[in-house]
C-alpha cells in the first residue's frame, strides 16, 4: 500500500515515526493508501528547514517572491484537474466541486502576487523639526498552517500564499484524512522556483499539532476546523507566545422574506445545503422562512429538487453530491437526524434511507435530508451537523428571524433573500455575523477581501487572506529619523515632543 509521506527541505521524505493510518476512498469505504504520522522530532526537522530558509527568503525582494507565486499560479491553472482528482479520491466530493475549490484557492494566489503593493508602508515627512517617520511591514519568521479535511487545497491556499508573499516560511499540517493534495502543492511550488525549506509539509495527528504549537521557532499558527479544536489551538498557541488565528464551526442561516423570489431561494438552498455533502463551514444548514405560507411554498419547491438530486461517487462525473468523508461522520449525521425526529421534528426527506449505487455499497453516503418543524431546543439546530441536512425553522416575522440567528453560539455566515432594499440594508448592518449574503447563499469573500466569522466561529483578531491576512503574517515597525544638520540641543529629560 502506498504511504503518503512528508515534504521537507524541497523533497518528499518518508516517515520515520513508525506510525501511520489508512486513507480511505469515501465512495467505496476501501483503504487505498496510508499516511505517515509525524513524530515531534519530524516536526522539528521541518521547522528547522523552514528556519534555515527564512533568512534568504525574507531578504528576497518582494517582487521576486511574487514572480515565484505567479509561476505557481500558472501551474495550478494548467493542472487543476489533477489536483481535483486527488481531492475527490480522498474527500469524496464531486470533481466539479473539487475543481471549484482549486479555483477559489488559486484566487488567493493571484491576490498574493500583488505583494509589492500590499507591503508598502507609510511615510510622514517633517513630523517634527527635521524629523521624518516611516513604517514597515516585516515578516514574522516560520509560520504554520493546520488545515481541515473538507478543503484540502483551498484552505491551505487561504494561508500560505499570503504568508510566503510577506516573506515568511511555512510548515503545513494537513488533515490526515485527505493528505495527497498537500504533496502536489508542495512539489508544484518547488517546480515554480520556491527555494528548498520555504514550504514544508508534515503529515500527522495531534502529536504533530502539539509539536507545532509548542515549538519556539514557530511564530504564528493559522487553523480552520471545529470550534472545540479551534479554541484549543488558540489557547495553547497564545500561551506559548504565538500569534494565532483559529476559525471554528458554523451554523449558517438563510432568511427568506415574504417578498423573496422563491424559485431563486430554493435553487440557492440546494447548492448551499447539499453541495459538498454539506461539509462546508459556509453551508446553509438552516432555512428561516418568514410566515408559514412562505415556508410551505418553499418546501413545495424544494421537495422535487431534493428527490431528483443525483448522489454518487466522484468517478461518475454526472454525480451532483458525493459521500461524506468517514464512516464516523456518516454515523454521526444519521444519529442527529434520528435525534431530531425523536425531539419532534418532521423528516420530509430522509437521507438515512439512501441506497448507494452499485460498487459503492460500503461507501459513506448520506442522502440529502430535509427536516421541518425544527425549534431552537432541538439538537439539529444547536449542533453543527456538517452533512447534507437542511432544517426548516419557521418564524412569524423579520424580528423573530434575526433573534433566532443572534441566539446561536456560531456566527460565521448568514444570508437573506428579499427584494426589499431597506430590509436587506437593515439586516446587513444589524446582524451579528461575520459574513453576510444578500440574495447570495454562500457569501465567501473574494481573495482581496477577508474571510472570518464572529463569536464561537473565530478565535483571534484577524480574518484570513485579503488585507487581514497581510496584517496577520507581518508585524509593524515604525522608524523615526533625524539627521545632523548643525542643529544642537541641550539634553531633555521629559517625554520627547517633536512638534
Amino acid at each position: 500500500m502506498t504511504e503518503i509521506a512528508h515534504y521537507i527541505d524541497g523533497a518528499r521524505v518518508a516517515g520515520t515515526s513508525g506510525r501511520s493510518q489508512p486513507v480511505y476512498n469515501p465512495a467505496t469505504g476501501a483503504a487505498e493508501k496510508s499516511v505517515a504520522l509525524a513524530s515531534t522530532d519530524e516536526v522539528g526537522r521541518a521547522v528547522a528547514s523552514a528556519r534555515a530558509a527564512w533568512d534568504g527568503w525574507s531578504r528576497m525582494p518582494a517582487l521576486r517572491r511574487a514572480r515565484i507565486l505567479d509561476r505557481f499560479k500558472t501551474i495550478l491553472w494548467e493542472r487543476g484537474d489533477q489536483l481535483a482528482e486527488a481531492i475527490s479520491a480522498e474527500h469524496g466530493k464531486t470533481h466539479d466541486d473539487a475543481l471549484g475549490e482549486v479555483t477559489r484557492g488559486l484566487e488567493v494566489v493571484e491576490f498574493a502576487t500583488g505583494a509589492p503593493h500590499l507591503l508598502k508602508g507609510e511615510m510622514s515627512e517633517n513630523v517634527g523639526a527635521g524629523v521624518d517617520s516611516h513604517s514597515l511591514r516585516q515578516p514574522l519568521g516560520v509560520v504554520a498552517g493546520i488545515t481541515p479535511f473538507n478543503f484540502p487545497a483551498m484552505v491551505p491556499m487561504w494561508m500560505f500564499p499570503v504568508a510566503l508573499a510577506c516573506g515568511n516560511t511555512f510548515v503545513l499540517k494537513p488533515s490526515e484524512r485527505d493528505p495527497s493534495a498537500s504533496l502536489l502543492i508542495a512539489e508544484w511550488l518547488t517546480e515554480a522556483g520556491l527555494p528548498a525549506g520555504v514550504f514544508n509539509v508534515v503529515q500527522g495527528d495531534r502529536e504533530a499539532v502539539d509539536a507545532l504549537l509548542s515549538h519556539p521557532d514557530v511564530k504564528a499558527v493559522s487553523f480552520v476546523g471545529s470550534t472545540p479544536i479551534a479554541k484549543y489551538i488558540y489557547e495553547t498557541g497564545t500561551r506559548n507566545g504565538k500569534r494565532v488565528q483559529a476559525l471554528g464551526g458554523a451554523k449558517n442561516h438563510m432568511v427568506i422574506l415574504p417578498d423573496a423570489d422563491l424559485d431563486m431561494a430554493a435553487n440557492a438552498l440546494m447548492g448551499a445545503a447539499y453541495g459538498s455533502a454539506g461539509e462546508r463551514c459556509m453551508a446553509i444548514s438552516v432555512a428561516v422562512p418568514v410566515t408559514d405560507q412562505i415556508a410551505d411554498a418553499l418546501i413545495e419547491r424544494l421537495l422535487p429538487k431534493i428527490r431528483a438530486l443525483k448522489v454518487g461517487p466522484a468517478s461518475d462525473r454526472s454525480s451532483e453530491m458525493g459521500p461524506v468523508v468517514t464512516r464516523a461522520a456518516q454515523e454521526k449525521i444519521r444519529a442527529l437526524i434520528g435525534q431530531g425526529e425523536a425531539e419532534g421534528a418532521r423528516i420530509l426527506v430522509d437521507g438515512r434511507d439512501f441506497t448507494p449505487p452499485a460498487g459503492c455499497e460500503d461507501g459513506y453516503f448520506v442522502g440529502p435530508t430535509l427536516i421541518d418543524g425544527v425549534t431552537p431546543e432541538m439538537s439539529v439546530w444547536r449542533e453543527e451537523i456538517f452533512g447534507p441536512v437542511l432544517s426548516i425553522v419557521r418564524r412569524k416575522d423579520y424580528a423573530a428571524a434575526v433573534a433566532l440567528i443572534h441566539a446561536h453560539d456560531y456566527a460565521n455566515g448568514v444570508a437573506i433573500f428579499t427584494r426589499d432594499g431597506d430590509a436587506a440594508r437593515s439586516f446587513s448592518h444589524e446582524i451579528e455575523v461575520g459574513m453576510v449574503g444578500i440574495n447570495v447563499p454562500i457569501p465567501v469573500p473574494m481573495a482581496f477581501h477577508s474571510f472570518g466569522g464572529w463569536k464561537q466561529s473565530l478565535f483571534g483578531d484577524h480574518h484570513m487572506h485579503g488585507t487581514e491576512g497581510v496584517r496577520f503574517y507581518t508585524r509593524l515597525k515604525t522608524i523615526t529619523t533625524r539627521w545632523p544638520s548643525g542643529l544642537r540641543t541641550d539634553p531633555e529629560f521629559v517625554m520627547p515632543t517633536l512638534g
